[in-house]
């Protein structure tokens, strides 16, 4: 395995228990001291995190396999969305910052990410 590629299995990794402590923390300990409207937010960043970090878990299983070099801009573009999107709204519910702005950002950079997907699918060759 690659040293990038491994880097990349980390930062799954670390997502997929960040991911897991947010979700348990807006369902036991936010939901005690917010109001439902601060718990759902969470709760959808914790949703688009883990449906995205699932996806890179597969183009990591995919690369193992069959190399491509866009591979990592999609890697790259779902990391970045998921700071962006769900960290927006991790930080708007959790420490009152308003970053309202930098949300749409992180969900154009998810999309973006499933349509370079779908393009290395199609262009790219082992």
């Amino acid at each position: 395995m690659q040293r990038v590629d491994s880097l990349w299995w980390c930062l799954v990794a670390l997502s997929g228990a960040l991911m897991v402590m947010l979700g348990a923390y807006a369902a036991h300990g936010l939901a005690a001291s917010a109001g439902a409207a601060m718990v759902d937010i969470v709760e959808t960043g914790v949703r688009y995190q883990a449906w995205h970090t699932l996806a890179m878990l597969a183009v990591l299983v995919w690369r193992s396999s069959c190399p491509l070099a866009g591979q990592r801009v999609v890697l790259t573009l779902w990391a970045l969305g998921i700071i962006a999107f769900s960290g927006s709204l991790y930080l708007m519910a959790l420490a009152g910052l308003g970053l309202g702005l930098v949300t749409p950002v992180g969900g154009l950079l998810l999309m973006s990410g499933w349509l370079a997907l779908g393009a290395v699918a199609l262009f790219s060759r082992p």
